[in-house]
């Protein structure tokens, strides 16, 4: 992953044209193309699954995480990179046994809000590289990120984290400058406009998530 690129990131695959977290919205959003797929894991009855909430894997249809990483460990995806949102902590040795399993691991981007998640995989696995995600001000505030912007730095200088996801209300160039001059990278989410995603990208963020891979193509 260079800091020279742009990254196309599917948000769930292609979650605003077809179910999110599933290998058919995978499938679609590297037929439109992308170049890294996002997607959810949490623990569920004895499993890792993709899904974004509990409620989401109650419905006992939700992808297993060996599953999606055998998928995405196939040909047809050898380019594209994976970005899993680590929902909660607890998860850290199986998702990086799989991960190892599938030969997926310097593919990955590891990213989470809780910092606590990710101290445990960098500690567990110093190649993964990891990501603090931040959310919008209801999740901020649940995550007591009462001063965020000056922790999220230091981190990210301190090398805590190899990368910021930033929810794309709080990305400004300033914030752009400040993360590239830890030489650390910056991606925005969930953009699910077209105006906005190329004015994200005259920023310089390094990458953007969305919902619908068609708004990367020009027009």
């Amino acid at each position: 992953m260079r800091r020279d690129s742009w990254h196309r990131i599917g948000h769930g695959g292609a979650s605003g044209l077809l179910p999110g977290n599933t290998l058919a919205s995978f499938e679609l959003a590297r037929e439109i193309g992308i170049d890294m797929v996002e997607f959810d894991v949490r623990a569920w009855r004895g499993e890792l699954v993709l899904a974004h909430t509990v409620l989401h894997a109650r419905r006992g249809d939700s992808v297993r995480l060996q599953d999606a990483l055998a998928h995405l460990a196939g040909r047809r995806f050898a380019e594209i990179g994976v970005n899993i949102d680590l929902k909660h902590t607890g998860c850290e040795p199986a998702l990086l046994h799989w991960l190892r399993s599938s030969g997926l691991l310097s593919r990955a981007l590891i990213s989470c809000q809780v910092p606590a998640a990710l101290e445990r995989v960098k500690a567990l696995e110093p190649r993964a590289r990891v990501g603090i995600s931040i959310g919008g001000r209801l999740a901020r505030l649940s995550r007591r990120w009462h001063h965020w912007r000056s922790t999220v730095l230091a981190g990210l200088a301190a090398g805590r984290w190899d990368a910021l996801m930033a929810q794309h209300r709080l990305v400004d160039a300033g914030l752009v400058a400040e993360v590239r001059e830890r030489d650390r990278l910056l991606f925005a989410w969930t953009v699910n406009d077209r105006s906005l995603i190329s004015r994200l990208r005259r920023l310089g963020v390094d990458g953007v998530a969305t919902a619908d891979p068609r708004l990367f193509v020009e027009q």
